[in-house]
């Protein structure tokens, strides 16, 4: 199964602090609006800072990209993931894959532990 390019997206308290702290480490901005999410990456890297959009840290893939925001040639839709990972028995939620026939659309799953993966299709 295909998932797409994996980053993490790290619900963050203040989005200025957090950047100037990544940027530190050498991480660029690279997407985003600067105030409630970042995209920011460092090599191959990447990370999402979010204020006020997640309660907690999410693991997170998106299908139909490949590295660093580079789409993909063929990917699979992020419906048809949806589709196979409940018929593999994993409770899906947050789901917004029923809103359109194509296009982007997102929803999650959650590990054992109850980590939060983000399967997010820009496109």
């Amino acid at each position: 199964m295909d998932l797409g390019a994996f980053s993490i997206s790290l619900a963050v308290k203040a989005m200025a602090a957090s950047q100037a702290f990544y940027q530190k480490l050498g991480f660029q901005m690279v997407g985003g609006d600067g105030e409630s999410w970042t995209i920011m990456v460092n090599q191959s890297t990447v990370i999402g800072l979010f204020h006020g959009m997640f309660e907690s840290n999410i693991l997170t893939f998106n299908p139909g990209w490949v590295g660093v925001a580079e789409p993909a040639d063929e990917f699979t839709d992020v419906r048809v993931l949806v589709d196979q990972l409940r018929a593999a028995g994993i409770e899906c939620g947050d789901d917004s894959t029923g809103e359109t026939a194509s296009g982007p659309a997102s929803f999650t799953i959650a590990d054992p532990d109850g980590n939060v993966i983000l399967i997010d299709q820009h496109r």
